[in-house]
């Protein structure tokens, strides 16, 4: 059930305190708990990294239908957390957490993505404090110790006898841009970022449709270079085979993979080669905010992508095609459920999926941050050659990227919420175990 850690893991001394985040899907992890974890083992000794510490940073995920199924994984990679829980672990953690071997008796949970009342509820579980980074609303102030909020608005929002636990500490993402400044400068070009998603749903269409929208555009924009990040909850092995004949949906359209070549002279990646013999740069080794940030211009689908590349100030285009619904079952909440309903998928998916489409209003996070239209979204039954020809006349158009770009740079706020969510977390702690 849950995943070890290699190197200092398994310590035959239980810790005296737990820092627990409780996350969910790749978004998230990516953006909030990987750059939290990391200023956490810069100000505290925490296992597994400091292996005779006794404080140790754990990882809960929880349900969610927007997940993957691969965060666990992807997070073990990351050597950050001394004991990881699948997804398909919370329930039975809930009802016997000495299944995953010795607690901490004292220790924080920390809410870091996914439906707010489970962090309640592992917190009560497990007698810890606990802390909630709240990003819009803050659902359960009276069972939080203290609540972070990302802007004002969220403390506003709560009654009035909880307003003094709250701390508005601001993005966690507005911090991915000054990290990715310190990268190596790609080489020479107009580079497009394509993010075609990391979950099955959106990389069923995304891939398809993005390989034959950067088929398009070579010739509209001979100057352009092409930029592929590999999420870290899928694999280059998932790309292909979703850009490939078991692929359903990629008979709809005209390109294809033709091969995977080594690394380049003046590249550091791996190169995707189309049929047509575009070659795309693959960026294995996340985060890719460095090489993101340099980019002209992205395609994207919707999600947690959009507030990544609003951070980083990356100007894009948003495409959902819905000419195939019937596989676009990846939405939140109660209807993404009931669309994945055995027998009924089908049918209730693309009635659902058509529904919210039209009563939608922004999907990307940069246009629902803002209230309005900053980044362009194209919905509906969308074509490669008029996402190319749009593309063409944006990188066509160096003053309408910078625009975009300043839009995007005010709504990002500044730099430090990482490091005021630690210290929020730091507070919660028993002092004498911090100093």
């Amino acid at each position: 059930m849950p995943v070890e850690q290699p190197s200092g893991v398994g310590q035959e001394f239980p810790p005296n305190l737990s820092i627990v985040f409780v996350s969910n899907g790749p978004g998230e992890l990516a953006t909030w708990v990987r750059p939290l974890a990391e200023q956490l083992h810069r100000t505290l000794q925490l296992r597994p990294r400091a292996p005779q510490s006794l404080i140790s940073l754990r990882l809960v995920l929880v349900p969610c239908p927007n997940a993957t199924g691969e965060e666990a994984e992807a997070a073990a990679r990351w050597g950050q957390f001394d004991r990881i829980t699948p997804a398909r672990g919370f329930w039975p953690l809930l009802l016997n957490p000495r299944r995953e071997g010795p607690w901490a008796a004292q220790g924080v949970v920390v809410f870091l993505g996914g439906d707010q009342f489970w962090s309640v509820l592992l917190s009560a579980r497990l007698g810890y404090r606990h802390i909630t980074y709240a990003e819009w609303v803050a659902r359960w102030p009276r069972w939080n110790d203290r609540l972070a909020a990302m802007a004002p608005a969220v403390r506003e929002q709560l009654p009035r006898r909880f307003r003094s636990r709250c701390t508005v500490v601001g993005d966690l993402m507005a911090d991915l841009s000054s990290h990715a400044r310190d990268q190596s400068p790609l080489p020479q070009g107009d580079w497009v970022a394509l993010l075609p998603g990391s979950k099955p749903a959106k990389l069923s269409v995304g891939m398809p449709f993005l390989l034959e929208v950067a088929d398009r555009l070579v010739p509209l924009h001979p100057g352009c270079r092409f930029l592929m990040p590999v999420a870290p909850t899928t694999s280059l092995a998932a790309l292909q085979r979703f850009a490939g004949a078991r692929n359903p949906i990629a008979s709809f359209y005209g390109s294809g993979i033709a091969s995977i070549e080594p690394a380049s002279d003046g590249s550091p990646w791996r190169r995707l080669i189309t049929i047509a013999g575009t070659e795309i740069h693959l960026q294995e080794e996340p985060p890719a905010h460095g090489p993101l940030s340099q980019c002209s211009l992205a395609l994207t689908t919707v999600g947690a992508n959009t507030a990544e590349l609003g951070a980083l100030g990356v100007p894009m285009i948003v495409i959902v095609p819905t000419q195939h619904l019937g596989v676009m079952q990846a939405w939140d909440g109660w209807i993404g459920l009931l669309a994945r309903l055995p027998g009924l998928r089908w049918c209730i998916g693309a009635l659902l999926s058509a529904w919210r489409l039209r009563q939608h209003g922004f999907l990307a996070w940069p246009n629902i941050s803002a209230g309005r239209a900053v980044v362009p979204e194209r919905v509906g039954a969308i074509r490669p050659e008029a996402i190319a020809a749009e593309a063409a006349d944006w990188l066509s158009s160096p003053e309408r990227l910078q625009g975009q770009r300043d839009d995007l740079r005010l709504l990002r706020g500044q730099p430090g919420a990482v490091a005021a969510l630690a210290e929020e977390v730091r507070a919660l702690l028993p002092k004498a175990l911090c100093d």
